[in-house]
């Protein structure tokens, strides 16, 4: 590539000395590192459902808030544990760190090619859901969907390049939109629930092909642990962060367990009072919005949040994966250029 095309594309070289002027305060923290866990909302309790559809009708709808229940403790202790990790080990690294330092080379080694492998399935998953949520409001759009989803791997990958201070003005605007149109969502389901407005969806019986045994419901729970995607992100983030970076960093994580929690138990609760259930060509939160809102402007709204929180949601990976790639590098772990991130 040519470089005056490529500084066009990709903007001006930032050398590794220049990188601390490219840090992020906790605004803009939570939208660049929280997007990969706070998206997993869109999709937690559907994981649960779809296990629990199998035993029928009545596991389904009484089995998944108690679920999402257990799933809301666990992103609480998982946080606490990372809270504890980011001032323990300020320069980052999350669990490869963590298990290095405590362990030895060979578990370390383990938990980072997790975390690696992990980033590049969470793009590949997270862009491939987004596009579920695009083709779901505009049906339309479904023969194209690999097209759709290329061109999102492409356009947040060309934003990464150009650096992270500039993706996170990108990102914070999507990211926000969101969480606002999703507590929107959960405050108009309750609302209409509290006036006694709530009207349950009629639901056809499913035939139980499985007997609901405790480990059915563990399948379940173990599904529904989507939900704690990429809530290791801040941790293996720290060094993104303003000074103080461990503060910083760990109040960003508590934002984002809040967040994930108390938005995670509201749709639980919503898909049960409303008695949604999975279906193929449509997802649960498009089931929702559509009964509470009804098919206009907020509808739309949300299933466009959704899906950009979705493409989104990749970015976390662009971020942590040539960060965890280097602390590897320095180690002598991967290929020493990898530890220049200029």
């Amino acid at each position: 590539m040519p470089s005056s095309l490529k500084r066009v594309i990709l903007g001006t070289p930032l050398a590794t000395a220049a990188e601390k002027h490219e840090r992020l305060g906790k605004v803009a923290g939570l939208a660049v590192f929280a997007s990969d866990a706070l998206s997993s909302v869109a999709y937690g309790t559907e994981e649960i459902l779809l296990v629990l559809v199998a035993a029928g009708t009545g596991a389904a709808l009484g089995y998944s808030q108690p679920i999402m229940v257990g799933i809301a403790i666990l992103v609480a202790v998982v946080a606490a544990s990372y809270w504890q990790t980011i001032h323990a080990y300020p320069s980052g690294g999350g669990a490869y760190i963590v298990a290095k330092d405590n362990l030895g080379d060979l578990p370390g080694l383990v938990a980072g090619a997790a975390l690696l492998i992990d980033y590049v399935l969470t793009v590949a998953v997270s862009i491939a859901a987004g596009v579920a949520a695009v083709t779901s409001a505009v049906p339309a759009l479904y023969p194209i969907r690999v097209e759709i989803g290329v061109l999102c791997v492409v356009g947040v990958t060309v934003a990464n390049l150009r650096g992270v201070r500039e993706s996170g003005r990108i990102f914070t605007i999507p990211t926000y939109w969101f969480i606002g149109s999703l507590y929107l969502l959960i405050i108009a389901g309750l609302f209409r629930v509290a006036t006694g407005t709530a009207e349950p969806l009629p639901t056809e019986e499913i035939k139980a092909t499985q007997e609901l045994t405790l480990f059915l419901l563990l399948r379940a729970f173990s599904s529904g642990c989507v939900t704690l995607t990429g809530t290791e992100a801040v941790s293996n983030g720290i060094p993104a962060f303003r000074p103080p970076e461990s503060r910083n960093a760990a109040m960003t994580l508590a934002w984002m367990a809040l967040i994930l929690g108390s938005s995670s138990l509201g749709m639980a609760y919503l898909a049960h009072v409303y008695q949604v259930l999975p279906r193929e060509a449509e997802t649960v939160v498009s089931v929702l919005a559509r009964t509470i809102f009804g098919k206009n402007l907020l509808y739309y709204n949300l299933q466009a949040a959704t899906a950009l929180i979705l493409f989104l949601a990749a970015n976390t990976s662009y971020q942590d994966f040539p960060r965890l790639s280097s602390i590897l590098a320095r180690d002598g772990f991967m290929p020493r250029q990898m530890a220049n991130r200029g």
